[in-house]
């Protein structure tokens, strides 16, 4: 393992790479624990990182890759165990630690998280960051209150990681969900997951932002921001509450005080970086159990080699992804 694969990009001054390229274990970073990675994921993030003007990297050479998930190696961590099966998503892997687009990779064992029964490695990457960030939204969403019997539960941005991974887990979980997209192709692909209906983006707005609406939904995962959330808050239920993740929509939110203060609604915060560890190993445990939805491997993932990354990173940046893509990187049953 002296030599191995990495994806990796550079940048110096114009001219900026992306490629696999073969490094060295002295290449790696500073860290308590070295991982052979099994499988990793891709994020939008991962994308940003990918572009020479994404504003994610801050130094290069770089490796890419907020999540990953493997087997250890070697371990200065008493915690961890030569042979374990681990998981490693969020903090700084991938943004100012190298990521998991590698063979082998030397990480902080404070940002790890043992391999829950239940789950393998590809199918915790089938989850990654996306899903970790769906479940925290559907684990917040209960923790204020929602129940099936609430009513109905909206997702915007239902065909994209989070969006798709969270359909599938409230459907899993009993719920009527209403999945928001703009593509039109993708309806059947919602329904086998788990949407029970389906409505565009349009219809999700409307014509005119009002600062009350009808009351259309018990609570929302929002993974777009924008506009999208806007319309999202007047139409929720007396105490209703959205869970927001994203900003793929815009960083802008035009609201008023009224939904607040009249309905009562929750604005919920979703942070999945430096959520803190016991509910982190909270969730990954959720994930394995009530949180999986059936045939997780079959319906929301494709898979990639490290080879074929640049052409993924640049779709999903477009918003032509479906679903979750996991990268091969030392393929195993595990």
């Amino acid at each position: 393992m002296d030599n191995f694969k990495a994806f990796i990009v550079n940048k110096k001054e114009e001219d900026f790479s992306a490629e696999v390229r073969t490094i060295q274990r002295k290449d790696l970073p500073e860290g308590d624990v070295l991982i052979k990675v099994a499988y990793s994921s891709v994020n939008y993030k991962d994308g940003l990182a990918s572009i020479p003007n994404g504003k994610i990297v801050r130094s290069y050479p770089f490796i890419p890759g907020i999540d990953l998930a493997g087997t250890v190696v070697a371990s200065d961590d008493s915690r961890f165990k030569e042979g374990e099966a681990v998981i490693a998503t969020s903090y700084e892997i991938g943004v100012t630690h190298y990521g998991g687009y590698s063979e082998y990779s030397r990480i902080p064992g404070d940002w790890i998280v043992p391999l829950p029964e239940g789950l393998t490695l590809k199918e915790a990457m089938v989850f990654g960051t996306a899903g970790f960030t769906a479940a925290l939204s559907v684990h917040r969403l209960e923790e204020n209150g929602l129940t099936p019997e609430k009513g109905k539960v909206l997702v915007t941005g239902a065909t994209g990681g989070v969006g798709s991974v969270a359909v599938a887990m409230l459907a899993k979980r009993g719920y009527h969900v209403v999945a928001s997209t703009g593509k039109q192709s993708e309806h059947e692909y919602l329904r086998k997951i788990g949407a029970a209906e389906i409505i565009t983006r349009e219809e999700l707005v409307g014509e005119k932002i009002k600062p009350l609406d009808k009351q259309l939904w018990a609570a929302a995962v929002d993974p777009v921001g924008g506009k999208t959330l806007s319309a999202i808050l007047p139409k929720l239920d007396y105490n209703g509450s959205v869970a927001v993740s994203g900003l793929t929509g815009g960083t802008d939110v035009q609201t008023t005080v009224f939904p607040f203060i009249l309905r009562g609604i929750n604005l919920l915060g979703i942070d999945s970086v430096y959520c803190p560890m016991k509910t982190r190993k909270l969730l990954w445990q959720r994930m394995a159990t009530d949180l999986k939805p059936e045939g997780l491997l079959d319906t929301i993932k494709s898979e990639v080699s490290l080879e074929e990354l640049p052409a993924v990173l640049t779709r999903i940046l477009k918003g032509e992804n479906r679903g979750r893509t996991i990268v091969k990187i030392n393929p195993t049953d595990f």
